[in-house]
């Protein structure tokens, strides 16, 4: 079986991604033969098209919603269940993996098409390409097209396998608003060393870049009626953070784990600023304070408290319940701290809650009942023991996120990354608002905490027609309560895109569509039985309108005659 051509086609359209993945495939042997096509691709993906060609006759990919795929999926395949096309397969990736059987000198094609929106991260958005041929391939090449109209303020490329040799395989153009990224390796460059028939391409391939951004109220803009707003202010002081972070130590903690966690805590207090406040709680079955407050983040304090981090060993129970409802009484009765600050709490477990309250329902009603709303809660959960469901709906509920740390050698990177994305609150209680009667289907327009190096995303759809779309955004900064207004044209903003070939037409309506689902979906994580319900319907219509495999629709796929015909593929999401 031969991998004659293999192209990862890229276009990012104002951070809105299309990837479309095509393999070529020709059996050699002179029998039928299994042809294998696997991509990995981000988790933050949504796939949105599939189809392989064998001998000229096509056999797509056919969206649908969940449920129905898995009767006609059932119907079909009276014997076992086949573990579905898509898995996750770390932290960033999940793999799409499909096989069919072709006979002797026949070609097979496959196609993969997924979208998503590049999220902003500590200053920069990235685009993850992983490349794993596993042969020598004749024809392969990554090419990578970026089209940001405010500006490319800065790109580069890294890759885990690139060679001297392979450099020289790999272009980049670029200009004011527009980049072109190609890497096309011949077979020899492809070489492990020349003897062998072994390839180099192994492992990931990155563009990383940032835009340029003006001191206004954000950019804004326009295609077909939709517009979307990105808001990244900089340069704005730094709210002081309060900040406690809940430290399991229970026994699955030992080992590896309360030293990966200690080596990433002794880093963080390092990047604590000298206005910050901090404490630490560590539970197994009891809950122990490091101190009964919040202390100062003095040199001498958190010289103090790596010293005290220092000791940390593990053993005994998970009692959530308890340490959470201690760190909410220590900010609730917190004394001294700056008066417009930023307070949160960083949860660290690695288990389910053995000790004191063990119903998660419970626990998450006492969490929320207590922070009510003033203060931002985080939950780590590190490996795969832990209730990740449990963990989101927590975060969520309490104005924060949830992250998995993997289990591996970066683990301790993995948890002081989390923390260096939220080290930096900039701005509270950021509104952004938009004419009422002349805007639909708006996407979040408020949010509790902007974090510097992140990106305020807001999309809608402009309903009548309108010749200048206005925009106020209102928010707290530490000095000072912010107003910043800004005025669209229309017209003007519609012609950016007018004339680029390599722009998909209805992108920004796709990436509105993207982006609702997610929001809709998150929703729906913390929200009551009957309102969970409705957001589930509405980002399933959304999902079959505009073909995406979410975790609410499947991809029928379909094989040739006398093959296990029908195999599904799901969306995973990382509360399994």
């Amino acid at each position: 079986i031969e991998i004659y051509s293999l192209h990862v086609d890229c276009k990012v359209t104002s951070r809105f991604a299309h990837t479309v993945v095509t393999s070529k495939i020709v059996n050699r042997a002179n029998e039928s033969r299994e042809a294998t096509f696997e991509v990995e691709l981000p988790k933050s993906a949504f796939i949105t098209n599939f189809s392989m060609s064998i001998d000229g006759k096509v056999y797509p990919g056919i969206i649908k919603e969940k449920a129905s795929a898995q009767k006609e999926y059932d119907a079909a395949v009276s014997h076992g269940q086949s573990a579905g096309l898509v898995k996750i397969t770390g932290r960033k990736l999940e793999q799409f993996h499909v096989s069919v059987s072709i006979a002797a000198a026949s070609k097979v094609t496959f196609e993969l098409a997924y979208e998503e929106l590049l999220k902003r991260q500590l200053g920069k958005f990235e685009l993850l390409i992983k490349v794993r041929p596993k042969q020598l391939v004749k024809h392969f090449q990554i090419d990578v097209h970026i089209f940001e109209p405010q500006g490319i303020r800065f790109l580069e490329t890294d890759s885990t396998f690139m060679t001297n040799e392979l450099t020289e395989a790999l272009t980049k153009v670029q200009n004011e608003t527009k980049a072109h990224i190609l890497f096309r390796p011949t077979v020899d460059q492809q070489k492990i060393n020349p003897e062998l028939d072994e390839t180099l391409l192994n492992g990931d391939f990155v563009v990383r870049y940032d835009v340029r951004r003006g001191a206004t109220a954000g950019d804004i803009q326009i295609v077909n009626g939709y517009f979307v707003h990105y808001f990244a202010p900089r340069e704005m002081p730094v709210f002081p953070k309060n900040v406690i972070f809940v430290i399991d130590r229970s026994g699955s903690m030992a080992g590896r784990k309360i030293e990966q966690t200690r080596d990433a805590l002794l880093k963080i207090l390092q990047d604590l600023r000298p206005e910050d406040h901090f404490s630490f709680i560590t539970f197994n079955s009891k809950v122990g304070e490091w101190k009964s407050s919040l202390l100062q983040a003095t040199a001498e304090n958190v010289a103090s408290a790596a010293g005290f981090v220092q000791t940390l060993s593990a053993g005994g129970g998970t009692d959530i319940n308890r340490a959470l409802l201690t760190a909410v009484s220590m900010l609730d009765k917190a004394e001294r701290l700056p008066g417009r600050s930023v307070s949160m709490m960083i949860l660290l477990t690695d288990g389910q809650p053995t000790s004191g309250e063990s119903n998660v329902e419970v626990i998450q009603e006492n969490i929320q009942k207590a922070v009510n709303g003033k203060y931002a809660l985080f939950c780590l959960g590190f490996g795969f023991d832990v209730s990740y469901k449990f963990l989101e709906k927590m975060a969520l509920s309490n104005g924060g996120i949830a992250r998995r740390i993997y289990e591996n050698a970066d683990a301790a990177l993995q948890l002081q990354g989390f923390y260096q994305e939220v080290a930096t609150p900039i701005l509270m209680k950021i509104e952004m608002q938009y004419p009422e009667n002349a805007i639909e289907g708006l996407t979040k327009n408020n949010f509790k905490l902007f974090f510097e190096g992140s990106e305020i995303i807001v999309s809608g759809k402009i309903s009548n027609e309108l010749d200048l779309l206005p925009v106020e955004i209102k928010a707290q900064t530490h000095a000072s309560d912010l107003t910043l207004k800004e005025e669209a044209n229309v017209k003007e903003k519609e012609q950016v895109f007018q004339n680029q070939s390599y722009v998909f037409g209805n992108f920004i309506e796709r990436l509105w569509a993207y982006l609702t689902i997610q929001q809709l979906l998150e929703k729906s994580i913390s929200a009551e039985e009957e309102d969970k319900k409705t957001l589930e319907a509405q980002a399933l219509e959304l999902s079959l309108q505009y073909n995406f495999v979410t975790p609410l629709t499947s991809m029928v796929v379909t094989k040739p005659t006398g093959q296990q015909q029908t195999e599904l593929a799901n969306k995973p999401t990382e509360a399994g």
